[in-house]
């Protein structure tokens, strides 16, 4: 296990490269946010509309042959999923121009080519209310669990963290939706709920660092608050990291072998881990001095701190979460 473990002795000064890199997070966001309402999303059916078709085939079924004779009929944006059993399938296929006569075109066009080989157990058509109802919802989601992780942080620490939880948050859910600006993947269900798990991944990793900053705040009373967030923040970067790492391998290994059902969701999740384990070092921390947490302690000389009393605490030591 020793093979696998991190420093954690480490005495990085973060804080002092604070003002470039949270410039350089507020130029990405606002980079992002011009990406979104100027190149778009790659919406996928359940926001586009379109039609669903489960079938259940006679033999088990070659995924990569059915999409490719599914793609000459020219449907444009094509799912194809497996599920249950090897036999069954779901096929999604985008709403096609051309109103409720072109929907029915796609049915008969699949029926032509499949029906002396499968049963066609269910078709429906996603109309484009339904498809803007979720995204709504979607909407309605993220908004909720930021307003959600404000109020738990305000009730646990103070309002100066919840600001900077909250800001952190956003920060990671603004850049996944920027990733999916720039590569154009398909943004559906599955991507809402990837950005979701990137919320509660950021929160719980912001307030692991949140955490040992507040057992230090009341033990270095007298520390100025940079070099304490700094001394904080190494405490927690062995855990911080490894964490990150083993959860991106897993991440990776999905990429690599889930297939193009689950792959916008891997990608998207592998971003939103790396930049969440970014975001809880260089701008949630951070955010306590922009939003001066404890005035008079932005600067100054870090000896030994002390408590209200005058009474000098121990010297910092490297601790392992």
């Amino acid at each position: 296990m020793k093979l696998l473990s991190l420093p954690t002795d480490t005495k990085i000064p973060f804080m002092r490269w604070r003002k470039p890199v949270m410039l350089g997070a507020l130029v990405a966001v606002i980079a992002s946010i011009v990406l979104f309402f100027t190149v778009g999303m790659n919406f996928g059916i359940d926001f586009r509309g379109g039609t669903v078709v489960e079938m259940r085939f006679e033999k088990p079924v070659d995924i990569a042959e059915l999409r490719s004779e599914i793609g000459d009929l020219n449907f444009g944006d094509v799912q194809i999923v497996e599920f249950g059993q090897p036999t069954d399938v779901m096929v999604r296929v985008a709403e096609q121009p051309g109103g409720d006569e072109a929907q029915q075109r796609v049915v008969i066009m699949l029926r032509e080519l499949y029906d002396e080989e499968a049963e066609f157990r269910r078709v429906e058509v996603v109309g484009p209310r339904v498809s803007g109802e979720l995204a709504e919802a979607g909407i309605i989601a993220v908004v909720v669990a930021l307003l959600a992780i404000m109020a738990y942080i305000w009730l646990r620490f103070e309002w100066h963290f919840a600001v900077g939880a909250v800001v952190t948050t956003a920060n990671d859910v603004l850049l996944t939706l920027g990733l999916f600006s720039v590569t154009q993947l398909d943004f559906n269900l599955t991507s809402i709920a990837a950005v979701l798990t990137i919320v509660g991944y950021s929160l719980n990793d912001t307030v692991v660092v949140y955490d040992r900053l507040r057992e230090n705040l009341r033990r270095y009373k007298r520390m100025p608050l940079p070099e304490l967030i700094d001394l904080s923040i190494n405490q927690m970067l062995s855990r911080t990291l490894m964490t990150s790492g083993t959860t991106v391998l897993a991440l990776i290994a999905l990429a690599a072998f889930g297939g193009e059902v689950i792959r916008s969701f891997t990608i998207a999740m592998i971003w939103g881990v790396v930049v969440g384990t970014f975001s809880s070092i260089f701008i949630a921390a951070p955010m306590l001095i922009t939003l001066n947490m404890r005035p008079g302690r932005t600067s100054g000389t870090a000896g030994k701190g002390s408590d209200a009393d005058g009474d000098e605490a121990d010297e910092p030591q490297p601790a392992n979460a």
